[in-house]
């Protein structure tokens, strides 16, 4: 399983020209075919359409439905150790609580993250594909 960030994930649903070819190559050549997405990133997509930072075709209700139903997207619930994860990640991390939970939940699960974010990509204390 790979974990994707949420901006990789909106990139991906979207055919966003952002997603690079080797973050395509890694979502269409992941071994086991599942991709997590993390419960954070539908609440972070949902409020950067409230904010008005993420415009989309369809009701954010509709287009995470949608979302979801790709093939092998699999939800990763927000669940207790993740939570305590998160507020006790090794070294300096910044303090986005979305991002703090997306690597707890790619650290617990063990499994890459594909993000593009620099800050989450120059953390030692996660894998990551970029």
């Amino acid at each position: 399983m790979i974990i994707l960030d949420t901006h990789i994930w909106v990139w991906w649903v979207h055919g966003n020209e952002q997603l690079t070819q080797k973050q395509s190559k890694a979502i269409q050549d992941n071994e086991d075919d599942v991709i997590g997405v993390s419960a954070i990133s539908c609440w972070e997509v949902a409020k950067l359409v409230e904010v008005g930072r993420l415009g989309l075709s369809t009701p954010v209700e509709k287009w995470i439905e949608q979302a979801m139903g790709y093939p092998g997207i699999r939800l990763l619930d927000l669940s207790p150790e993740i939570s305590i994860e998160s507020t006790r990640l090794p070294g300096e991390f910044h303090r986005d609580p979305a991002d703090q939970i997306i690597v707890a939940t790619a650290r617990i699960y063990n499994c890459p993250l594909l993000t593009a974010d620099g800050r989450i990509i120059e953390y030692p204390y996660v894998k990551t594909i970029y």
